[in-house]
């Protein structure tokens, strides 16, 4: 099949991109000669793993004590990059200290806060000196149950910047959701907002915390924050529990401490996996890997640069959120963005891009879709002078949504989707400003990142579907799981279907260009006699329907076989008749295959997403089997799954 490219970067864009001034950094120092070939380019990163981490750390002038050893290890998370090195997190996002702007807040109702460099400066210090009064140490976990504040970023900061470890869970986690992430490690501090909004609904928070404090001992302090632009709500104060407002904390006198430099291992961040297959893994992730690998993927892959304005999409419970916030590491500056992003308008996030001047655009690839669906941008249009880049992940972006980008967004941009997960916090594969975008396709591995597609037999192949590998090691493998003595859990997630190579759990596919194509989590993959099939192509097929807001397809046992059952959510004014049933199957047939062909498509109000916004296949697999669904409140809708239970239409 005929690849399509649909946008290459002029030679002006190369040769003033970040990744070409990279390129003659190494001929200085490596004497690695400039091509503007990304994959000679990839090649050297993967074949000079001590040479390529060092280069970044100079490139990106990390601020630290650089030791250069790279301890190599035959057991592959053993790998140690830039041994003995030492750094602070905080003292590298806290990039510049001026008065240009370093964080931009909106809200859904359209208020705006801004925070300068040195007023960042100054919160974070004044932050450092009251966890310092209260005798928080180095490795103390402190928990944040938040929506997507600046307040948020500054403690998070400030966190990193003592040496403590940070975790956190956005407030459309429920009571259970939260404790059974956080009772998991034990913190010292919680810091809570009162409340948050939602589509025009206010969501109250602060009436939970009875019952997350009643649950999780280990908290002894909690620090209240007014949701921006509102009155604190009214709370009881809690025996044995100390709390402290935000507005007393920003009344303090900072202390300009010395920020201590921590070995590049030191804990950073716990987060969480789904829980959709069990209790969430804590995935505890260090330091010096994590902001060695945003910077490397911000500015050689995402041309980010001084003096840019980053949005992302993202609440404060998915890994996006860490990789927003390790932009200011690039002294950039970050949007923020708190609410439904179609509140009362459908081109809202779109309309911020462009009043923000936004560089770097990112949002989900269901987002597109529903942009795309919307059809707001067929009778406006919206310059987006300063957008340069757009990134698309949380699933797989349809080819569909490949051209809406370009006929209806914007013509000269780079539409970079992106692939990696919590597990790493960051990626796997990405854009770069070399190679051009090709329809459907994700552009190339990550510098570094040795990539491949293996078969069950663990042999690579190439244009064909299998399970995504990665063959080296790199400085996000999680440093450990929380409480896992052994690394019993760690092991089994990662290492244990393919010796010594990381085994991610993705159904994709690696094409001649060097481009990937993800089609969904293998466990979610379809089996219609004994052929593996993914999800995302009959999705791709179905979205395009105006009539079809939303699908979900499974795989159900059924005499002796696996057969394909489509579920779908109707747009308004819409209907699933006989007629339609027919239409999706013709287009499935024709553009997948015939063995994609779902045997029923029945309609449903909804369909189980996570927290993140991602369907969930396997609980809807489990129901209709009459399995139990794991740990149900890492849904965000679990009251849903009921209503797949005894389904008249799955009985015949």
């Amino acid at each position: 099949m005929k690849t399509k490219k649909l946008w290459e970067a002029s030679k002006s864009q190369k040769n003033s991109s970040n990744l070409y001034k990279y390129e003659k950094f190494l001929f200085s120092k490596y004497k690695f000669k400039k091509t503007q070939s990304y994959s000679k380019l990839l090649k050297w990163s993967i074949d000079n793993p001590k040479n390529f981490w060092v280069s970044v750390w100079d490139f990106c002038k990390v601020k630290g004590i650089k030791s250069p050893k790279y301890k190599k290890s035959k057991v592959f998370f053993k790998n140690k990059f830039l041994k003995n090195s030492k750094l602070n997190f905080a003292e590298n996002l806290l990039s510049k200290n001026d008065n240009t702007k370093a964080i931009t807040f909106i809200n859904e109702n359209g208020f705006k806060e801004i925070r300068t460099w040195k007023e960042l400066n100054n919160n974070v210090y004044k932050l450092i000196t009251f966890f310092k009064s209260i005798r928080i140490k180095e490795k103390d976990r402190i928990a944040a149950y938040m929506p997507n504040l600046i307040e948020t970023v500054e403690t998070f900061i400030a966190t990193s910047a003592i040496g403590s470890i940070w975790s956190s869970c956005s407030p459309d986690f429920g009571v259970n959701g939260v404790i059974e992430r956080f009772s998991q490690i034990n913190p010292k501090i919680l810091i809570l907002c009162d409340r948050y909004f939602y589509n025009g609904k206010e969501i109250n928070v602060i009436k939970r915390l009875p019952f997350i404090l009643n649950k999780i001992k280990s908290i002894k302090y909690v620090i209240v924050i007014n949701y921006p632009n509102k009155r604190l709500l009214k709370f009881n104060n809690i025996k044995n529990i100390k709390f402290i407002s935000w507005k007393s904390i920003m009344k303090i006198n900072p202390k300009k401490f010395y920020l201590k430099k921590f070995n590049f291992e030191h804990e950073l961040a716990i987060l969480y996996s789904s829980g959709t297959t069990g209790k969430p893994k804590c995935i505890c992730h260090r330091s010096g890997g994590v902001l060695l690998q945003h910077l490397k993927e911000h500015q050689l892959h995402n041309e980010i640069k001084e003096n840019d304005n980053v949005f992302y999409f993202t609440t404060c419970g998915w890994m996006m959120w860490n990789w927003l916030v390790s932009v200011l590491a690039s002294k950039a500056s970050i949007v923020l963005f708190e609410g439904f992003p179609m509140y009362k308008r459908d081109d809202l996030l779109i309309k911020l891009a462009n009043k923000e001047k936004v560089t770097l655009f990112g949002v989900s690839a269901k987002y597109i879709d529903a942009l795309n669906k919307s059809k707001v941008l067929e009778k406006k249009n919206y310059k987006l002078k300063n957008l340069r880049t757009i990134c698309s992940t949380g699933s797989p972006l349809s080819e569909e949504g490949f051209k809406f980008i370009y006929k209806k967004v914007k013509r000269n941009v780079h539409l970079a989707s992106i692939s990696g997960g919590t597990d790493i916090v960051s990626c796997f594969v990405l854009g770069n400003i070399y190679d051009p975008v090709i329809l459907g396709q994700i552009q190339n591995k990550g510098l570094g990142m040795n990539v491949d597609i293996f078969n069950d037999s663990g042999k690579a192949i190439k244009n064909k579907k299998g399970e995504l590998v990665c063959k080296n090691a790199f400085p996000t493998i999680p440093l450990k799981f929380w409480n896992d003595k052994n690394n019993k859990k760690f092991k089994s997630a990662y290492f244990n279907k393919f010796k010594n190579v990381w085994y991610h759990g993705d159904y994709a596919e690696l094409k001649n260009s060097g481009g990937f194509i993800i089609y969904g989590r293998s466990d979610a993959t379809l089996n219609p006699g004994g052929v593996r099939l993914g999800t995302s192509e009959i999705y791709s097929e179905v979205e395009k329907f105006i009539e079809i807001k939303e699908s979900l397809a499974i795989g159900q046992s059924w005499n002796n076989d696996i057969r394909i059952i489509l579920f779908v959510i109707m747009n308004k004014n819409y209907t699933l008749d006989e007629n339609l049933v027919k239409n999706i199957k013709l287009k499935i047939k024709l553009n997948a295959s015939p063995r994609h062909v779902p045997s029923k498509i029945i309609q449903v109000n909804d369909i189980p997403r996570t927290k993140n916004g991602k369907i969930v296949e396997l609980a809807v697999k489990n129901i209709i089997e009459g399995n139990n669904v794991k740990n149900k409140e890492a849904l965000a809708n679990p009251e849903i799954l009921e209503k797949f239970k005894n389904l008249k239409d799955l009985k015949f």
